[in-house]
């Protein structure tokens, strides 16, 4: 079939054009309006198509009454050619309606795969905080298909009308009874099916639930399964895992319950229909009110209409599932970015260091000094950074300046948040390590060594030039978690936001981490959040939080001294870093090797030259 007849290919790199996003319904027209052109020749295939269904009975009732009972050849050969002409067409109009369907199913799955992840690239890092991962992968895996899959059911349902139009159109020339029959088919369908429809709406609306919920739960369980074994909750989340698999299969089984139903009754009710129409027409034709060849034609007629009306409950039922999916791309789709100053109106970011200040807790970061954010509450800390970082809405100030009132892309640049839990791309070492710069070969070493990360680089074969796998899965937790504070330290960005930096590390390497880290940010603002006492003895300032708000503030031997709740929290943790050390014992941490210099000393002197076993 050529592309004339068939449209235009689809362009995989077009324009996506500006999504609808005031509802369901309105964006699966918008779907079909930026393809008219496929649309209008589908059905217009699907229409002939099936129009050649309702002539083949026509023709073959013709070539009965005026070639075969009178005997008249011509007429008989007339007829017969007429049917297969009418049969080679129907092959051909299918062949031109199956591949513009599915250039139309292909255009639709592109174009809402690109306005989501074009959208998912607008929101940024704030994407994390607005929805769940497993609502953007459930996306793009099974609402892009529905989606698609139900926009392919257009061109056949528009040929189902008119095929059905044509047949009562014909049926009118042999009884205005059969034709009535048929006219009420439809809508009596419709009602019977309706109530159903709506419980298959709920009901695939559930069990998407469920698998949004499940497929971020196996990200965070992929993500985690190193720390799970660790520390032997390994077999209780698998249990708990088995529990909501299974609730979410109980799901399925209802939608396929209802599916199954609503699929049975496309198909049993049109054929009740049809048997009736067949049963009054051979009254009828005993009667002799019809003609043996008109009989033969409603019987045709009524074979005809089984795939027209089996297309109209089927397109209605993937209709059913659409709206739930659009629903949940339009849902995605109405997530605002971050809202910024207007154009023009942008201030300036301080000239230089300056105080950046959190009213919402009552945090102050003193510029050129490091800071650290302590919480007993699990997220606390971490909800302060994604304030200070520009990530959550606040009225967060930066040298007396409203942060929010600064250019983002200033505010990009100068203040880094770095999650312990952030990406990390498919790559080399040195491409992982130079993020989105391009520091140079001194730089990137000295952020390596500020990480404690030589062992990492000496272990990997090719050293900076090794190979990483996506989400550096052959790397340990502990490596992942330096090469991840090396990244951040080698984009040297002005204001440094640390969450958890060292939750991976033993208390060794997490000791010679929080030295170095202090050489290396001297003189500019660093803000960590820990509870380690390693890392908040080379704090200059500690920040206790309570309820999210500052308790207290001073040295981390201050708040020793003076605040038990602080105490409490610390020494526990420094309890069970003793503990941890004591079982995992000498040689197994996952710490850098003994030839770190002078350091060496003070940091892993127990740690294998490779680090951890991958």
């Amino acid at each position: 079939m050529r592309p004339a007849l068939t449209g235009r290919p689809v362009d995989a790199y077009e324009d996506p054009g500006v999504p609808d996003r005031r509802g369901a319904g309105r964006y699966l027209w918008w779907l079909l309006a930026r393809q008219k052109g496929r649309a209008v020749l589908g059905s217009l295939y699907a229409s002939l198509w099936m129009g050649t269904f309702a002539l083949t009975p026509w023709a073959l009732s013709h070539a009965i009454d005026d070639g075969l009972a009178p005997r008249d050849a011509d007429a008989l050969l007339g007829w017969t050619s007429a049917l297969l002409v009418s049969g080679l067409l129907g092959a051909l109009l299918g062949l031109g309606r199956h591949r513009t369907m599915s250039q139309l199913r292909m255009d639709a799955n592109l174009r809402t795969v690109k306005v989501v992840s074009e959208h998912a690239a607008r929101l940024g890092a704030g994407l994390s905080r607005r929805t769940a991962a497993g609502e953007v992968v459930t996306i793009g895996v099974g609402d892009v298909q529905t989606i698609s899959e139900s926009l392919t059911l257009v061109g056949p349902g528009v040929g189902a009308v008119v095929a059905s139009v044509l047949v009562t159109v014909l049926l009118l020339d042999v009884s205005p009874l059969l034709a009535l029959v048929l006219l009420t088919g439809m809508p009596v369908i419709a009602l019977l099916t309706r109530p159903l429809m709506k419980r298959l709406q709920a009901r695939e609306s559930d069990y998407r639930d469920g698998q949004k919920l499940l497929t971020a739960r196996i990200g965070d369980l992929a993500g985690g399964l190193r720390v799970l074994s660790g520390l032997g909750g390994k077999d209780l989340v698998a249990r708990a895992f088995r529990r909501d698999s299974a609730l979410v299969r109980e799901q399925g089984y209802r939608v396929g319950a209802v599916a199954g139903w609503i699929q049975s009754l496309g198909t049993g009710l049109p054929v009740l229909f049809l048997a009736l129409i067949t049963w009054l027409a051979a009254r009828m034709a005993a009667t002799g009110r019809i003609t043996v060849g008109e009989l033969v034609s409603v019987y045709g007629y009524v074979a005809a209409l089984v795939s027209p009306m089996a297309y109209l409950v089927e397109a209605w039922y993937l209709l059913s599932r659409a709206l739930v999916a659009a629903g949940r791309v339009v849902t995605l789709l109405r997530l605002e970015p971050e809202a910024g100053p207007a154009p023009g109106e942008a201030a300036a970011g301080p000239d230089g260091p300056a105080e950046l200040r959190d009213p919402a807790s009552g945090v102050v970061v003193a510029p050129g000094r490091l800071t650290a954010l302590v919480s007993g509450r699990s997220g606390e800390a971490e909800e302060v950074l994604d304030r200070l970082a520009r990530f959550a809405p606040a009225d967060v100030t930066w040298g007396g300046v409203r942060l929010d009132a600064v250019e983002r892309a200033e505010v990009r640049e100068r203040i880094l948040l770095a999650d312990h839990e952030s990406a990390l791309f498919a790559g080399t070492l040195r491409e992982v390590l130079r993020g989105a710069g391009d520091p140079p070969e001194a730089e990137l070493r000295r952020a390596v060594r500020a990480a404690a990360a030589e062992d990492v680089v000496r272990g990997l074969p090719g050293g900076l030039d090794a190979a990483l796998d996506a989400g550096g899965r052959n790397l340990s937790g502990g490596q992942r978690q330096r090469v991840r504070l090396a990244r951040a330290l080698a984009a040297d960005p002005e204001v440094l936001l640390l969450a958890e930096p060292t939750s991976a590390l033993d208390a060794h390497t997490e000791d010679l981490v929080a030295r170095r880290l202090r050489e290396h940010r001297a003189g500019r603002t660093t803000v960590v959040t820990s509870t380690s006492p390693l890392v908040l003895e080379r704090a200059d300032a500690v920040c206790f939080l309570a309820g999210g708000e500052v308790a207290a503030s001073g040295t981390h031997r201050e708040l020793l001294r003076s605040v038990p709740a602080y105490r409490a929290l610390v020494a526990r943790n420094a309890d069970a870093d003793a503990e941890a050390d004591a079982d995992d014992g000498p040689g197994t941490d996952d710490g850098p090797g003994t030839d770190d210099g002078p350091d060496a000393a003070g940091g892993a002197t127990g740690g294998s030259p490779e680090g951890a076993a991958v």
